[in-house]
């Protein structure tokens, strides 16, 4: 593909605008990603402490598997081959403080059976939801860009579904619990942002993991990270770090760059935000354009909580726990003035090699909350409170681990606390969310405009276009702007297109 003399200027570099810089060059733009932090992925973030390296994003990635949903779209940005997955037995247990375990178990028949043996008093819920996960694991989702031609072959295969994508579309994750007497299985689809879902986010992730399609990738999310900018780099792409924008550039209601911090001024013929939200229309663009949609989105729309994650170093092998565990816990926990947990999630990376050293074991446990402004504050206006604030927290997460194993406090050696305030400073996401809009029940597949009325030569992707979030959501959002601004250009969209460059040529500022 011949470079087409058009330069766009992606701002954001994580997943949504690596992707939306790879599909633009392969339709021959120039492209420069401008990235506030010294290293891209955005949310997709992991950070080494020691020996250690604490993953905060990649649960899973629905399209690990050759032939699935999404394994395609994620072929078109980066060489997805090149990783190698993990598809655990167990996707999670469920714990309570007095000895009472489930195993969730991704293959269907499996989960079946142990669900029926744990409470067989609820046989009819349990066989209604094996019965929809092997239903679900060909759905297919339809995908904006491709229109008609490109999606009705995966709509008559879903025909036969339909009735029941309608219901679990239309009620919550906390409304599909309540169909269970066992106690347990009412908290796992009620616990936290879950029970605010639709209960189909659920049911069809552990559809995708049956299925082999929803594996998590060895090294996490930076993994999949530098695959797209070893693509964006080879495409002749320009990625700058540390390159904070301050403002959009409108000359006539057209974007014609952008502003950095330090007062550089970076052209393009388009601008596309793949940065927050709420920072792209009410800063960057100063809020003065905005449509009704948008506007009620930005007033009344409920995020994704932020979180706190606590990381630990353990100096054991702890290769026999499963890589997730939910801990029902007798005694709440006091997060913050405003926030209490009832439960912890734990994952154990014993199954990724590459997060510590052999018979070591990087552990994460994340705690959420809507008090961002606490956090924020405390850390801006009383830095040791702060700091003891956190130690409170780790201590809190340490105390309830030496419970359910004890001596394990002696073996950590690496402690890790982030907060929202955390989240904020380093991807600018409003409210620290870590997935933008929670998708709510009835929402449907709906995105919000990628534009913004009145304003030409500017395009949004991501999160917070998207509501639900997740990695997909990063091309999926991408795609079809890419796509617009090439119909506006009348230039051939081309995902298969390839633009050798030399190696000097490959710059990463």
């Amino acid at each position: 593909m011949e470079r087409n003399g058009r330069k766009i200027v992606i701002i954001g570099g994580g997943i949504a605008g690596l992707s939306a810089a790879v599909y633009a060059l392969k339709c021959g733009y120039d492209v420069e990603v401008l990235e506030m932090h010294d290293m891209a992925g955005g949310l997709a973030m992991s950070w080494k402490r020691g020996d250690y390296t604490f993953e905060t994003c990649l649960h899973w990635l629905v399209g690990s598997r050759p032939g699935g949903e999404f394994h395609e779209m994620w072929q078109e940005v980066c060489d997805i081959e090149k990783l190698t997955f993990v598809d655990p037995e167990v996707f999670a247990r469920i714990e309570d403080e007095r000895g009472g375990e489930l195993n969730l178990y991704t293959d269907p028949d499996r989960l079946e059976a142990e669900l029926l043996a744990h409470a067989p008093q609820d046989e009819a819920p349990i066989r209604a939801l094996t019965h929809g996960i092997r239903s679900l694991r060909k759905f297919k989702i339809v995908e904006p860009s491709r229109g008609l031609a490109g999606n009705w072959r995966g709509m008559l295969q879903d025909v036969p579904i339909f009735p029941l994508l309608s219901r679990l579309t239309k009620m919550s994750g906390k409304e599909y619990g309540s169909r269970f007497s066992d106690s347990m299985l009412r908290n796992f689809f009620s616990m936290g942002d879950v029970g605010k879902l639709p209960a189909i986010a659920m049911v069809l992730s552990l559809a995708w993991m049956g299925a082999g399609n929803a594996g998590y990738c060895i090294g996490g999310s930076q993994a999949l990270i530098r695959l797209i900018e070893e693509k964006i780099a080879a495409l002749g792409g320009k990625i700058r770090y540390k390159a904070r924008v301050r403002r959009v550039l409108v000359e006539s209601d057209t974007a014609v760059g952008v502003q950095l911090a330090n007062g550089e001024l970076v052209r393009g013929d388009w601008v596309v935000s793949a940065a927050d939200g709420h920072t792209t229309v009410f800063e960057l663009l100063g809020g003065r354009y905005i449509d009704p949609v948008t506007q009620k989105q930005y007033q009344q729309g409920e995020t994704f909580a932020s979180y706190l994650q606590v990381s630990l170093g353990v100096a054991r092998d702890l290769s026999g726990e499963p890589p997730m565990v939910s801990r029902i816990l007798e005694i709440p926990i006091v997060v913050d003035p405003e926030t209490t947990v009832e439960h912890l999630g734990f994952r154990f990376f014993h199954f990724d090699p590459t997060f510590a050293p052999v018979g070591k074991t990087a552990v994460t446990c994340i705690l959420p909350t809507r008090n961002f402004r606490y956090w924020n504050e405390l850390r801006r206006n009383a830095p040791m409170a702060y700091y003891s604030a956190k130690n409170r927290i780790a201590e809190t997460v340490i105390g309830v681990l030496e419970r359910r194993m004890p001596g394990i406090r002696a073996a950590v050696e690496t402690v890790d606390v982030s907060t929202p305030a955390t989240v904020m400073r380093y991807t600018g996401n409003w409210c620290g969310s870590q997935e933008g809009w929670l998708f709510k029940p009835g929402d449907g597949m709906r995105m919000l405009p990628n534009h913004l009325p009145g304003l030409k030569q500017f395009m949004m992707v991501g999160q917070w276009i998207m509501p639900g979030g997740g990695l997909p959501s990063g091309p999926m959002t991408a795609r079809p702007t890419v796509k617009a601004i090439c119909r506006a250009d009348r230039v051939r969209f081309d995902v298969a297109a390839e633009t050798p460059v030399h190696e000097e040529e490959a710059v990463g500022v």
